[in-house]
């Protein structure tokens, strides 16, 4: 059964076409391009002899991407690469390459077709450099584990790389590097503004988001002699362009509340939402925000305008996201024949992203989460994309196959395991609603949490012939496990493995409201309840939560509760995130402008390294080597209090030389030094979180 034709599952994805737009054409139901006839390459080719050996004599997709090959469907060039290949194409990969001499992009030869550019998996800033732009010296994507294989923001190198090579060659960005970047975004590594990457890479078109059907009618329309300008009707696409399209109305993007009325007025014109230009997002923080409102709203696949942004004299015009794939295409895409292994030009190298993924199932994509700090929701969407039982069990026998694997599955789940199958009850509410959370301020009455699909797959997976132990080490939402007490008996009695890792971020209300995160009660609920299930269960079992410090809305005080709060309970957490300002996010946008950009009230941020290592100190308490940094936190925040050896205190006192000079350091840093750097309102000025002028 073609995937448009099957009937929709409860919790599914389902091919429903917006009102106004053309139906939803399946995944598979192009005409396959005519050098289908050459067959299923064993592994794509990264070689001209590679090439030979498979009767080639070019490549009509070439795929550069910063991360080492592995034929996976957790890699992203593996399950484009492998999509393009069914639909006909012969696609190559550049894993890679040396970016500074452009002959490394020439070792396939040029393109039929076009050069796919993606930096990889990760975005190539956050790959490289830790939250205080300290230089990372390994990386996980690479053989060996070994640092600097690929530049920074790898997407435009790569594109200025492949230009040099072949300058007539078509150039098509995708990747998550990409969808973050796709419109004028503020950059934490350069402290700037920077224009959309598809004008900074000089390419032709770029696709953002879960790109599959973008990518698949690109391909076939550009096989068809189409040029990218062409194809500003596909869905989920940016295009640098002289002008707006032909029978659109401009909506002024002065206000969300005005766009929504101006496309009520327009009734069944067709509309755009023109965004403030570059321009003016880089020149004033408060467009800025506004900006990043309109985009945000625009974000539901089933109500989204397009939006255009000028950029000089350029148009960058930027369409509706992709339609979600139902879960026979998501089925599909998962059972591509993949080899499910490394490129063999490694050798016995190691790839550790491969080796922590390897045994794993990916079971849905999406979250509906809608954390502030999180890319997950901007470049994946919150519609969740489910596979079915059947394909799932599917890949557990192939896993079978694999020469070390014994029989432990590593993690079945995806970026939010219990999301499995869980959408909206109506599809009407769904293509309609505007919220940018369904469980932020609370759990929406029109979401389905019901945990029974996921704990059926479970049971199932379990049960499968040559399977010992199945664990869930994808992040679980525990807002919605509390939800399901059938659910936290099975997660902590059959698939938890000592330990089970889950987020609360943090403690203080107002920092989790700026987080779009439940508030400490929730944690403390499920927390109480699998603690009850794992000794119902006869298992000493414990959670691992994670914190991040140095968020918007996180002060010195706030960090102290934490801290506290973590003391209390006889925490030490190891899993610590220092908040990185990632493109495109809410939270970036209150880093940047320090405001929320929906209720445009003043949020504080730690934007000064040193305040930043701060909090985080104060989150690791417990370990002597930030007990400096602690300390001085704590003297700042006129909590000396808690610097002594009591039960109370977090920290102890400084000993040896520096004992008795700290406090009158740090007092005469506080009357003739820099006050610590913080955003509150406008950038660069504002009040302190006491309301103290700076």
């Amino acid at each position: 059964m073609s995937a448009s034709a099957a009937p929709a599952a409860a919790g599914t994805a389902r091919l429903v076409s917006p009102p106004g737009d053309a139906p939803v054409k399946s995944l598979f139901s192009y005409k396959k391009y005519w050098a289908s006839r050459f067959g299923t390459a064993p592994f794509l080719p990264m070689s001209r002899a590679e090439m030979d050996a498979l009767g080639w004599d070019s490549c009509d997709i070439i795929i550069v991407t910063g991360d080492a090959y592995v034929d996976h469907p957790s890699f992203g060039m593996a399950i484009i690469g492998r999509l393009l290949e069914a639909q006909g194409f012969r696609v190559g990969i550049i894993a890679q390459p040396d970016w500074q001499n452009p002959d490394a992009f020439k070792a396939l030869g040029k393109p039929n077709l076009y050069f796919g550019i993606t930096g990889g998996n990760m975005d190539s800033m956050v790959n490289r450099y830790t939250s205080d732009r300290r230089l990372r010296h390994n990386d996980s994507y690479t053989p060996g584990a070994e640092g600097g294989k690929r530049p920074d923001r790898s997407v435009i190198v790569y594109a200025q790389r492949c230009q040099q090579a072949y300058p007539d060659a078509t150039i098509v960005l995708g990747g998550i590097e990409s969808s973050l970047r796709r419109i004028a975004h503020f950059d934490y590594w350069s402290d700037k503004v920077r224009r959309s990457v598809l004008i900074d890479a000089k390419a032709d078109i770029l696709l953002y988001g879960n790109a599959e059907r973008a990518v698949v009618e690109v391909s076939h329309r550009l096989a068809k002699g189409e040029t990218p300008a062409d194809m500003d009707d596909i869905r989920g696409v940016a295009l640098s362009k002289k002008s707006v399209p032909d029978g659109f109305t401009e909506i002024p993007g002065d206000d969300i509340e005005s766009a929504d009325e101006g496309a009520r007025q327009l009734k069944n014109e067709r509309a755009v939402v023109r965004l403030p230009s570059f321009e003016q997002v880089q020149a004033d923080s408060e467009t800025y925000a506004r900006a990043s409102r309109i985009l945000h709203r625009e974000s539901n696949p089933g109500n989204a305008r397009p939006l255009v942004q000028r950029h000089g004299d350029r148009e960058l015009w930027v369409t509706p996201p992709p339609i979600p794939l139902s879960t026979p295409e998501m089925d599909a895409v998962y059972e591509l024949p993949y080899a499910r292994a490394p490129h063999p030009s490694y050798g016995d190298q190691k790839i550790p992203a491969w080796d922590m993924i390897k045994h794993s199932v990916t079971i849905m994509r999406g979250c509906f989460g809608g954390c502030t700090f999180c890319s997950i929701t901007e470049h994946e969407g919150r519609v969740i994309q489910s596979r079915s039982a059947e394909s799932i069990l599917r890949e557990v026998r192939a896993l079978r196959r694999m020469d070390d694997f014994h029989g432990v599955i590593s993690d079945v789940g995806g970026p939010t395991a219990n999301m499995y199958k869980m959408r909206c009850k109506s599809d009407e509410i769904e293509t309609s609603c505007r919220r940018l959370s369904c469980v932020h301020p609370g759990v929406c009455e029109n979401l389905v949490t019901d945990h029974d699909p996921l704990i059926d797959v479970l049971q199932r997976v379990r049960s499968e012939k040559g399977i010992k132990k199945v664990f869930v080490a994808s992040g679980v939402r525990y807002d919605l496990a509390e939800r399901s007490p059938k659910f936290v008996k099975e997660l902590a009695k059959h698939h938890t493995g000592g330990q089970l890792s889950v987020a609360p971020e943090h403690v203080d209300d107002d920092v989790l409201d700026k987080m779009k995160k439940p508030g400490a009660e929730s944690y403390e609920r499920f927390a109480e309840m699998f603690a009850c299930a794992s000794e119902e269960a006869g298992k000493d079992q414990h959670l691992v939560p994670y914190y991040i410090s140095g968020h918007p809305g996180s002060t010195l005080h706030s960090m102290i509760a934490l801290a506290l709060y973590l003391k209390k309970r006889g925490i030490r957490p190891r899993q610590v995130q220092d908040f990185i300002p990632t493109p495109m996010s809410m939270a970036t946008c209150m880093y940047y402008t320090g405001e929320d950009p929906f209720t445009r009230t003043p949020v504080y941020t730690a934007v000064d390294l040193r305040d930043k290592r701060k909090q985080k100190a104060l989150l690791l308490y417990w370990d002597p080597q930030h007990h400096d940094l602690a300390r001085e936190a704590l003297i700042e925040a006129k909590r000396h209090d808690l610097i002594g050896s009591g039960a109370h205190c977090l920290v102890p006192p400084a000993t040896g030389k520096g004992a008795l000079s700290i406090h009158t350091k740090n007092a005469a840093a506080r009357r003739n030094g820099p006050a610590p750097k913080g955003r509150l309102g406008k950038r660069g000025g504002g009040e302190d979180h006491r309301g103290v002028r700076r």
